[in-house]
Order: structure tokens, then C-alpha cells, then sequence
């Protein structure tokens, strides 16, 4: 059985959409990060780079949550594109990692975790955060999913961010992004959708962002400048 080292972030989400589309079984392994405890030894054996998601599949360890899906698509044979469709997929599950993630959890913690002054850095992930979902919203403008017809890894790894839209960019900012907002009430539609959000009530993660949380999610905090 798959063991799947997840919070309720965006990218464990996306990861348990997955598992629940698939239908695959798997041991939800909760990784409380406003406690730590991706920062213990056990759990930095799996991602030496202290996040979740994370999965244990026999021999096979896998992090990264765009990783994690490529791996299961490629395992299962589900939700790849036909022939002809491994760029586009390639491209835009990239897209998402590299862009759509970091610019909007950039855009979160500026906004709304660092301390002053923080102008510059609100105005530039902000913005980068806002043009990259604008180019999603292009995409989604002339094609149900992602890739075209046909529902996939690159719209679950959409999904994991996209249900975060209004707290990434302020509460009106699906008034812009019709397409984007389209595409998230159809897979919030899906009945592994709904299973993969029930995964809240089996754990009682931390839900205070006091001092304590705020080193061990930001570790630069406790570097001593000079």
C-alpha cells in the first residue's frame, strides 16, 4: 500500500485527488509542518528537502506533488494524454511547478505573513502570480480541460492551487478568470474530488500560525543577521 506523507496544502491536495481518481489504495501519513515535523530525521530520509507531499510505494520513493503524478499516471496507465499529447502534458505540469505554485505561495506569504516592509516584494509575486493564472484562464478559454477533451494529471495539478484562487489574489479575482473558475467547479463536481477534501476531518492539524509554527514553516527566521 501506497503511504502518502500529506498536509492540506495545495500540493498534497492535488496528490490525493489523484489517488482517489485512480483508485488506489493508500495510508494517509499526516506531516503536521506548523509543529515541525518535516523537519525530523524520519521524515527527512523520504524529502531531504523537509516537504510534503511525499509517497513510500514499495521501494519507490517519490516527492514533489507534479512528480507524484507523473509517477502514478505512468504506474497506472490512467489519465495520460493519447499519442502525441506528451509535450503539451510536459509542459504545462512544468508550468504549474514552476510557475503557478511559487508565484502564488509567494504572493500568500508576502501578503500575508512577512513583516514590513514589503512593497516591492507584494507588488512582483502578486503580479507574476496573477499573469500566470491569466495564461491558464487563456488556455481554458477554447477547450474543457487543460490538454482538450479529456480530464487528466495536468487538471488535478491545476485543481490543487486553483481552489485557492480567492485567497492567493483577493476575493474578486475569479470576476478575471471565468475559464479557471469554470474548469475547478467541474472537478469539484467529481466524487474524488469530494473524498480527496474529506481527508480534513482524519487528522487535527495545527491551526495556529504563532511564533512557534512561523520558524518551523520559515526557517530563515531564525538566521541571525550580521
Amino acid at each position: 500500500m501506497i503511504r502518502f506523507h500529506y498536509n492540506l496544502a495545495p500540493n498534497p491536495t492535488k496528490v490525493a485527488l489523484c489517488l482517489e481518481e485512480m483508485g488506489l489504495a493508500y495510508e494517509p501519513m499526516p506531516v503536521d509542518t506548523r509543529k515541525g515535523e518535516q523537519h525530523s530525521p524520519e521524515f527527512l530520509k523520504i524529502n531531504p528537502n523537509a516537504k510534503v507531499p511525499a509517497i513510500v510505494d514499495g521501494d519507490q520513493v517519490v516527492f514533489d506533488s507534479n512528480a507524484i503524478l507523473l509517477y502514478l499516471a505512468e504506474k497506472t496507465g490512467q489519465f495520460l494524454p493519447p499519442a502525441g499529447g506528451r509535450g503539451p502534458m510536459l509542459s504545462w505540469l512544468m508550468f504549474v511547478a514552476t510557475g503557478i505554485g511559487p508565484y502564488s505561495g509567494q504572493a500568500v506569504h508576502f501578503t500575508r505573513f512577512a513583516p514590513e516592509p514589503k512593497e516591492y516584494a507584494v507588488n512582483r509575486y502578486v503580479f507574476e502570480a496573477r499573469r500566470h493564472w491569466g495564461i491558464l484562464d487563456a488556455r481554458l478559454a477554447d477547450r474543457r480541460f487543460m490538454l482538450g477533451d479529456d480530464y487528466g494529471i495536468v487538471d488535478m495539478a491545476v485543481w490543487g492551487w486553483s481552489r485557492l484562487v480567492p485567497f492567493v489574489l483577493g476575493d474578486d479575482a475569479f470576476a478575471t478568470l471565468p475559464n479557471v473558475k469554470r474548469h475547478l467547479d467541474e472537478i469539484n463536481a467529481r466524487p474524488a474530488a469530494a473524498r480527496a477534501l474529506a481527508l480534513k476531518e482524519r487528522h487535527a492539524f495545527k491551526a495556529e500560525m504563532d511564533e512557534a509554527a512561523k520558524l518551523a514553516m520559515f526557517p530563515h527566521l531564525a538566521q541571525k543577521t550580521a
